[in-house]
């Protein structure tokens, strides 16, 4: 199975410690965001993964020689101007659709983030769902929400609590959930990517909704997740790993 791993942004909230190294590099409990995030992947049957750079890009590929890829086939998608989310995954889809299994649905993980879901069910789940592409959420609170009909269809993106809905198509029961920085996608979503240049996977994603694909969720409710974005969730996420709250390691 094949995955990318979302890992070329500048870390700026991060900032002191990503002041001399890349966010894939910053450390928690002495192991990289990047050894963490490849090797939860690689315990789910993830054996091929492209991982896209930007910021200290020299330093991620020298970490990965120096550790023997972790046993994992891993390239590198190095982005001279970063592309965000969708123009990112647009310029890897080479990696996804060359190979024995063109149609195998794949898996995308932000390097910044830390949980317990369970990736295999989610796998599972996607292709018994026949989506085009599969998203990992929780109730929970955040700025910017994802919002999914009684079905667990996307159906549009809210700011906030009181912000104004983004409609991709009108629904009367839908539900604000948060989104995981976890998807599954099919292979077919390529053909798809209109957009050009640096863009967002999530307009991406609202943009084919409204098309009638199926962007559904998956729920991702009673497991651990944190967001390592600030230098304080890497000292919160520590303790989790000390505490036994996140048993991952």
């Amino acid at each position: 199975m094949k995955a990318m791993i979302l890992a070329a942004g500048m870390g700026t909230r991060l900032r002191p410690l990503t002041d001399d190294r890349p966010k894939a590099l910053v450390e928690v409990s002495g192991r990289t965001l990047l050894e963490i995030t490849l090797q939860r992947l690689r315990s789910f049957g993830v054996n091929e993964v492209i991982v896209n750079t930007h910021h200290f890009a020299d330093q991620v590929a020298a970490f990965l020689r120096t550790h023997n890829n972790f046993g994992m086939r891993v390239e590198i998608s190095r982005e001279e101007n970063l592309l965000d989310t969708g123009g990112g995954l647009k310029k890897a889809a080479p990696f996804f659709v060359d190979g024995a299994n063109p149609d195998e649905p794949f898996l995308v993980h932000n390097v910044d983030v830390l949980s317990t879901v369970d990736l295999g069910h989610m796998v599972q789940f996607h292709s018994e769902s026949a989506a085009l592409a599969t998203l990992a959420i929780q109730d929970r609170h955040t700025s910017r929400y994802l919002l999914f009909d009684s079905r667990g269809l996307l159906c549009g993106r809210r700011a906030g609590v009181d912000g104004q809905p983004e409609w991709a198509r009108p629904s009367h029961d839908a539900q604000a959930r948060a989104f995981c920085g976890i998807h599954v996608l099919s292979p077919r979503i390529f053909p798809l990517m209109q957009e050009k240049g640096a863009f967002s996977i999530i307009d991406v994603y609202l943009r084919l909704a409204a098309l009638g694909e199926r962007i559904v969720s998956y729920s991702a409710d009673g497991t651990y997740w944190r967001d390592l974005g600030r230098p304080e969730s890497i000292t919160q996420a520590a303790h989790d790993i000390t505490s036994g709250l996140y048993p991952g390691t």
